[in-house]
């Protein structure tokens, strides 16, 4: 009977690898409420630039939420040992999350390119309010923010690889689904986080 119990206590108890993740995004969410404040904050204030979202960034979060299914049915099906479609889901999920890094930065060029336009209109009509391109406070929270999403998001891209191809091993088979849960789990958070800042942009482009 004691050992049932201690076997029960020990399936309820979090994985240390599953209680860093949830300590990692506690500190992650924090540190972009904190970001996201200040820039609410500060947009308040005087001297600051609102800019247009290229549409660009509208099909980056379809490619993110689609890449989130596809890491959701590669779990489903590592766990059903259909290791043929898990291993292509997670390719798919990987391009997928390249695709995403691409057009965020294809997004952020045009966006710079959107303000250096506003800059040479004002130096052309002589007006001298014209804030460069790294003075304008709206701009560096703009570029911080959306630089330290994707930095996130290129860890959790490296975190999958190292998952999958620790699964296409001939030599060690690992059916222990806690590495791929805690890898999914981070990819899923990076998304909502990415939904969270688009809206936000959104609302105060």
């Amino acid at each position: 009977m004691e050992q049932i119990m201690e076997q029960e206590v020990q399936r309820r108890k979090i994985h240390p690898h599953k209680f860093a993740l949830w300590v990692a995004m506690g500190s992650i969410s924090m540190m972009f409420a904190g970001l996201t404040s200040a820039y609410m904050v500060r947009e308040s204030q005087t001297n600051w630039r609102y800019y247009k979202l290229p549409p660009v960034f509208w099909y980056s979060t379809i490619v993110i939420v689609a890449s989130s299914i596809t890491l959701q049915l590669a779990t489903k099906a590592f766990k059903s040992r259909v290791m043929p479609r898990y291993r292509s889901l997670m390719v798919f999920t990987i391009l997928l999350g390249l695709i995403f890094s691409a057009m965020q930065l294809a997004g952020f060029y045009q966006l710079y390119h959107q303000v250096q336009a506003v800059i040479i209109d004002r130096q052309v009509s002589k007006e001298m309010e014209a804030v460069r391109l790294n003075g304008n406070p709206s701009e560096s929270f703009l570029f911080i923010i959306a630089g330290l999403h994707i930095v996130h998001l290129l860890g959790g891209i490296v975190t999958l690889l190292v998952v999958y191809f620790r699964s296409t091993r001939k030599t060690v088979k690992i059916y222990n689904a806690t590495a791929l849960e805690v890898a999914g789990g981070y990819w899923h958070f990076v998304d909502a986080l990415w939904l969270y800042l688009f809206v936000f942009f959104l609302v105060n482009q």
